[in-house]
């Protein structure tokens, strides 16, 4: 749907398989070739110029996706729009989910063993975050990351933690409200679409936008309201 709305052709990288539990760092050596391949791909189009699109099932992309922007474009700031802030590390998380470790791996805070520049954590921007273990507020906290919460004043807040920078937008959509979008991990006070809409059409307005990612689409059927989501991005992100 993405692609057809951008006037391009979509790129498969990794095969689907069964959904299964596991350890992160089991998680992690079956998904390294296509995470490095993701994160390739992301150094490909920003050398060239272009804009990428992704989408993804897990966060876990972010591992190399957010590395490859730090190394391409250090000007830049990544918004992270998530109902989680994915700060855990192995040794703080206590799901031992490798989702839920992801900006704190691309932001150098554990290593994946990918071999990826960290991405600072002052050039990261959360929106939308409800949902913290305590050891992962903690670290945050100490953090030079910025973090906005789903309030009536987000709009506000992010436009100066932003600051006109350029941006690439990571996107996961539990940062929704349940009861617009289902989700694998629910957290209550979500987004909702038109609010969502708001917020990207200001980032567009705004900045220059470096990329997208979107993750976490539970439901297909939904894709069509995704999409009209991310309009304002895709509207401005020239064609390649």
């Amino acid at each position: 749907m993405l692609a057809e709305r951008l006037g391009t052709d979509a790129r498969f990288v990794g095969s689907p398989d069964e959904p299964r539990t596991g350890a992160y760092d089991a998680d992690l050596a079956a998904a390294r070739g296509c995470l490095l391949e993701a994160g390739g791909q992301v150094d490909d189009a920003l050398v060239e110029g272009d804009v990428p699109a992704l989408v993804a099932g897990q966060c876990a992309i972010a591992l190399t996706t957010l590395p490859a922007v730090a190394r391409n474009r250090p000007d830049s700031r990544v918004l992270w729009l998530d109902a989680h802030g994915d700060f855990n590390t192995p040794q703080s998380s206590p799901s031992s989910f490798l989702g839920g470790m992801a900006l704190a791996g691309a932001c150098g805070r554990w290593d994946a063993g990918l071999g990826q520049t960290a991405l600072p954590a002052d050039r990261v921007v959360l929106c939308g975050v409800r949902e913290l273990d305590q050891p992962e507020r903690e670290a945050l906290d100490r953090s030079s990351a910025t973090l906005i919460g789903p309030s009536v004043e987000t709009l506000v807040y992010l436009a100066n933690a932003l600051d006109g920078a350029p941006v690439y937008v990571h996107l996961d959509l539990d940062v929704l409200d349940p009861a617009v979008m289902p989700a694998e991990y629910p957290a209550e006070g979500g987004l909702s679409v038109e609010k969502l809409y708001d917020l990207l059409d200001a980032v567009a307005d705004a900045c220059e936008v470096v990329g997208l990612e979107i993750t976490c689409l539970e439901s297909a059927r939904l894709a069509d309201m995704v999409g009209d989501a991310v309009a304002p991005l895709l509207a401005a992100r020239p064609a390649a």
